[in-house]
């Protein structure tokens, strides 16, 4: 028999502590740092000229189309774009990209609480479980990460995430069976069809283990379902195809999902096992009980190929979030492509698990949580041995500044803290002990996660920013701009101008020559030499240094951090690019580049 749901009165206030503490995880300081390069100024500029222009339909930066992603998140940024006001309350431009992403990471740990309260698991302390659930959630590495920048990875799993656990509240009660499939069209719209692969590979997963595939189909209804998230979902995209045509279908179906999985794309080979490590990374340091929870979701597996044994529908969250965990980790591992990222839709999963064997009071996976707590803080006391050792060229100062100002020394008492109080309350566990580990935790975030982002801001984005004032202030009219070596695609959003980018390698330097004569885009035109005679370039110092960038005899206008504003004679660069080419190097600007900004 199913434990009874919590009582409404403090069903209120657990989900009240919730929201206060997701808004000290993902909404403390949100907007007090600058975008962080390279992908989230993309999306960012695509959002603020979908509100500047009117066009909500096709995302376009930097004078391009922008197919990497469905429009979700552009039009929720955009939405908060269109805002007046956006120089008082959002001079970097962060409160309205980053925001999206921190409600998402809101809204599931408020949805693993209220799950958890509504339909305890097993007797003892609900209202605590229901805590410690959110609190694992929240304080994920991943999620304190993608929580916090403006992309559109929160968004997709945290919708993902809203509709995977409907779709369990569904089969437990029987009822409201549309929801699931309304929450997973928006996923759809997020992040493309990864969500109904994902969600239907849990459901598989889950019918089969529970031995009741045909009461989850009767209660889930997935064919009308489908139906639902399809009217969600599919007029966008089909607008999109008449508008945009065939790049749109090469790029986003073509190349950002078919291609993503079958073939390795950007560099992105990883190992098999890739996801592994990033499994125990980002549940830190509650891993062990993530395990544990893991093996006592799937249970004892009965002969052979059958599945365990069936659970009552009420009781049976555990197991589904083991199958909701396995999903990802399958799907992914499969992929060609494998990034950090791509694990961030299990992490409403494992917080389930790690809760839920929390309760049950397992000693050695409790014990080696505290352990591996116990280990976070001897690195963190130990950081004036190891962060000398940091080499980060784009953040000249980084180790000496991180250093002085004792964050990581800080850290290490939080961590140290955490193991006391974890001790305190019992050497085997439980939903109380989980809680006194996790509460000096989340004092982490805004007094020393937060102030290092801003340290890290200040020497490594600070610079760009800068640098872009400087550019609109030297701007002749209709000069054109490129930035060359490190790209930074801040330098657009706060540059407000189109930027030709390109790397430090010769034929970029042959690129960026006949790009400027031949390459028209929308805010910057093709033009010759006698029509644009000098073209202004951000450069960095280990790019300028190189030998066939030397000898230009550009104007240096001013240097800020690592880069150089150069005012440079395009024939100078005409010139230099006509050696390169004598010398074997062609341009390769015009061979497809699904990604190019």
């Amino acid at each position: 028999m199913a434990p009874p749901p919590v009582a409404s009165l403090q069903r209120r206030q657990v989900l009240l502590i919730t929201a206060a503490v997701a808004l000290v995880l993902f909404g403390w300081q949100l907007g007090s740092s600058g975008l962080v390069d390279e992908t989230a100024p993309l999306f960012a500029a695509s959002a603020r000229a979908m509100a500047e222009t009117g066009d909500w339909l096709i995302p376009r930066v930097n004078g391009l189309p922008r197919f990497d992603k469905p429009p979700l998140v552009y039009w929720a940024m955009g939405m908060l774009y269109a805002l007046p006001g956006q120089e008082l309350w959002n001079p970097l431009g962060t409160w309205a990209a980053r925001l999206p992403s921190a409600l998402a990471c809101g809204a599931v740990m408020l949805a693993l609480a209220d799950t958890l309260l509504r339909w305890p698991q097993r007797p003892g302390r609900p209202a605590l479980v229901a805590l410690t659930a959110a609190f694992a959630f929240g304080l994920s590495p991943l999620v304190l990460l993608w929580g916090r920048i403006a992309v559109s990875d929160a968004l997709f799993s945290g919708l993902l995430a809203l509709s995977l656990l409907l779709g369990w509240q569904t089969y437990a009660r029987g009822q409201g069976w549309w929801r699931c499939w309304l929450l997973l069209g928006l996923a759809v719209l997020a992040k493309g069809p990864v969500a109904v692969v994902l969600l239907g590979l849990t459901l598989l997963l889950f019918g089969w283990l529970q031995a009741d595939m045909a009461g989850l189909w009767r209660r889930l209804r997935p064919l009308p379902g489908l139906a639902i998230t399809a009217l969600v979902a599919l007029p966008w995209y089909g607008a999109a195809l008449v508008v945009a045509g065939e790049p749109f279908w090469r790029s986003f179906f073509g190349y950002h999902n078919l291609q993503r999985f079958t073939v390795v794309v950007n560099n992105h080979l990883q190992p098999w096992w890739f996801f592994v490590p990033v499994l125990v990374i980002a549940s830190l340091p509650a891993t062990p009980l993530l395990l544990l929870g893991l093996a006592q979701g799937v249970g004892p597996l009965r002969w052979s190929w059958l599945p365990a044994k069936p659970l009552a529908p009420e009781l049976s969250l555990q197991r589904f979030a083991a199958c909701w965990l396995l999903a990802v980790l399958l799907f992914f591992t499969a992929a060609a492509t494998k990034l950090p990222s791509y694990w961030l839709p299990a992490t409403p999963a494992a917080a389930l698990l790690i809760a839920l064997a929390a309760q049950r009071g397992q000693g050695w996976a409790w014990r080696l949580s505290l352990a591996l707590t116990a280990v976070l803080a001897a690195g963190w006391l130990a950081s004036p041995l190891w962060v000398p050792l940091i080499v980060a060229p784009e953040i000249p100062g980084l180790a000496p500044e991180l250093l002085a100002g004792g964050w990581l020394l800080l850290g290490g008492g939080l961590y140290a803290l955490a193991v006391v109080l974890g001790l305190a309350q019992g050497r085997s566990g439980g939903a109380a002990a989980l809680l006194a580990l996790q509460l000096p935790l989340l004092a982490f975030v805004p007094l020393v996660l937060q102030p290092a982002w801003q340290l890290g801001d200040r020497l490594r984005g600070l610079p760009v920013r800068q640098m872009a004032s400087a550019l609109v202030r030297q701007a002749r009219p209709s000069e054109p701009v490129a930035m060359v070596g490190m790209l930074k695609p801040s330098l657009h959003y706060y540059g407000r101008r189109v930027v030709i980018y390109e790397g430090a390698e010769p034929h970029n330097l042959v690129n960026l020559a006949d790009r400027l004569r031949t390459e028209t885009r929308p805010g910057q035109p093709a033009s010759t030499p006698g029509e644009q005679p000098t073209l202004l370039m951000v450069i960095d110092t280990g790019t300028a240094a190189l030998p066939f960038w030397q000898g230009l005899e550009p104007q240096l206008l001013d240097r800020l951090g690592i880069y150089g504003l150069w005012r440079l004679d395009r024939r100078r660069l005409e010139g230099r690019a006509a050696q390169l080419q004598r010398q074997g190097v062609a341009a390769d600007w015009r061979l497809p580049r699904p990604e190019r900004y």
